[in-house]
């Protein structure tokens, strides 16, 4: 299962602890890192069960989760710039007199109306949540959307894509794994761009040689597919284009 779709499948809890447990490993949330169950793991000069470094890999590599979460595209969160700001501050322990002086807006009240505000929303979200959880049980008739991948750099009405929506783009528009044509509608290019992305190795680096040779295998113009790839956050890159990678 691709990441993005553990990601948005995991429960609560499971967010907040950056991980998910599964039978033979804990897997990082944030960047699908697997640490085996069973294995101990120096860190140090410590040893380490699997749990616990699977802890100490999110800290090292992703600071923490909060942080990470913060920073995901506003869509997804629902959060404008100025509420993870605000966000950001209050985790760092701040108090409401600091973050005034800090952002030089209004008084200490004008930041504890933002805390209400942001209390309001978290209220609002768990009555959303549940009555989602509640819905689930009854919606018979509700179809299977293809997760947003978490590294989207512009999440609209394009992402509006069902499971079967996608197989028929992609029966429509590949042949053996080559892509025939590329679309022209913004919709059908995210289902393609999505099913190029798949064919690319993860924790891999290619320089640009081998990825324009890897796209030119699966359509003739792959410096179109490329750069796409990139503007649609499917595909990271080093600013001189050295090294790139697939985002999971």
């Amino acid at each position: 299962m691709e990441l993005s779709n553990v990601f948005w499948s995991a429960s609560l809890e499971e967010l907040k602890n950056g991980y998910i447990e599964e039978s033979e490993s804990f897997t990082c949330l944030l960047c699908g890192e697997k640490v085996e169950k069973g294995i101990i793991y120096p860190y140090e000069n410590r040893l380490y069960e699997a749990e616990r470094y699977i802890r100490i890999h999110i800290e090292n590599t992703h600071h923490s989760v909060f942080e990470y979460l913060l920073s995901m595209d506003k869509k997804l969160t629902g959060l404008t710039d100025h509420q993870k700001k605000l966000l950001s501050l209050f985790y760092q322990g701040k108090s409401d007199k600091e973050i005034q002086k800090e952002l030089g807006i209004g008084s200490t009240s004008t930041i504890r109306h933002h805390r209400f505000a942001l209390k309001e929303k978290e209220r609002q979200a768990k009555l959303f949540l549940a009555m989602m959880e509640l819905l689930k049980e009854k919606d018979q008739h509700a179809p299977a959307f293809v997760p947003v991948h978490k590294t989207a750099t512009m999440v609209d009405e394009r992402y509006n894509i069902t499971q079967e929506e996608q197989e028929q783009i992609v029966n429509k528009y590949f042949s053996d794994g080559v892509l025939t044509k590329f679309p022209n509608k913004e919709k059908q290019r995210l289902i393609i761009l999505r099913e190029i992305s798949k064919q690319l190795k993860l924790d891999y680096h290619y320089d640009e040689k081998e990825l324009n040779q890897t796209l030119k295998d699966i359509y003739e113009d792959y410096v179109l597919i490329r750069r796409y790839l990139v503007d649609y956050g499917f595909l990271n890159r080093k600013p001189d284009g050295s090294s790139y990678w697939r985002n999971k």
